[in-house]
């Protein structure tokens, strides 16, 4: 890829969580957003992001903060990705949106990952590319078999003209290096 590639890779954090098979499966014993197990699946899928986005692109997830008085809407920074919960009174969609539009603004190639259609059919018209959350979960998923093949261990084996050769070459080979 060319350094001079900008890429900005937007995420719809719940509609990734509720629509993606990789997230969604850990949902289905507990499917009660305040519980332990939701806390997990956010963990999971912010540290998939920091993976799958690598140095290729810059990323954000945007989680729906609109409803929590208490959201400000600032970002924090996690293994070099932009967590951002949307400001109380905000949807995630409009901030999705807006990180879109300013992104193809300054020249980004921008990918938002989302299930919404409505959020897909409004950054299409902006000329932003989208993946669907199930996408998305299958990318990630291939991401880390990839990684887990490069991790194995692979032995080089010595590899010997008397293992390539026939038998009868080899005893005939053997004679006359020892002088027979």
């Amino acid at each position: 890829m060319p350094k001079d590639r900008k890429r900005l890779l937007i995420v719809d954090g719940f509609n990734v969580l509720r629509s993606g098979s990789r997230y969604k499966n850990l949902s289905l014993s507990m499917p009660d957003y305040e519980h332990d197990w939701f806390n997990r699946a956010r963990e999971m899928l912010v540290n998939d992001v920091v993976h799958f986005s690598g140095k290729e692109w810059r990323a954000t997830v945007v989680f729906d903060g609109g409803g929590n008085v208490e959201s400000t809407g600032e970002a924090q920074m996690v293994g070099g990705v932009r967590v951002v919960f949307s400001a109380a009174g905000s949807s995630a969609d409009k901030v999705i949106e807006k990180l879109a539009f300013e992104g193809r603004e300054n020249g980004y190639e921008v990918m938002v990952v989302t299930s919404d259609a409505t959020i897909q059919d409004t950054v299409f018209g902006l000329g932003v590319d989208r993946m669907s959350a199930e996408g998305f979960s299958i990318e990630v998923d291939r991401y880390y078999d990839e990684v887990r093949l490069d991790e194995s261990p692979k032995v080089a084996q010595k590899r010997t003209v008397a293992e390539r050769i026939d038998s009868e070459t080899l005893a005939k080979l053997k004679a006359l290096r020892d002088g027979q």
